[in-house]
């Protein structure tokens, strides 16, 4: 069975930074996407980055480029997503996710997820 298990939230001042981990174990995910999304109270879970195992490709939602960085460290299994410049409106829990059937921004896409880890921006 696979798992994902996310770590690295916390409570952080607005302009710090952050680095959630996600840790996969169970298959290989190799040949996938892995994605992080986010859920606010109250709101929909959204999209914030994704990348692509063999290669590296990165995608970002526009809210987050060029303050947020997805990468992947093969050995671990690991997907990292360092988070700089933290706003107050990054507050939300973050979620890991495997293996979308087509669309890598799409939440219901994904069949995998991990727990979730709170992140906490204060102003």
């Amino acid at each position: 069975q696979a798992q994902l298990v996310e770590s690295g939230g916390g409570l952080v001042q607005a302009g710090g930074s952050l680095r959630l981990s996600c840790a996969a174990s169970g298959r290989t995910f190799s040949s996938v996407v892995m994605g992080w999304f986010r859920q606010a109270p109250g709101k929909e879970r959204e999209f914030v980055a994704a990348i692509r195992w063999n290669g590296g490709t990165t995608y970002y939602a526009d809210s987050v480029k060029g303050r947020f960085g997805i990468s992947r460290d093969n050995a671990k299994n690991t997907v990292y997503l360092r988070m700089n410049s933290l706003k107050p409106e990054d507050t939300a829990v973050y979620y890991c996710a495997a293996d979308p059937r087509s669309y890598y921004y799409i939440a219901d896409e994904y069949a995998y997820w991990g727990q979730g880890t709170q992140v906490t921006v204060s102003s």
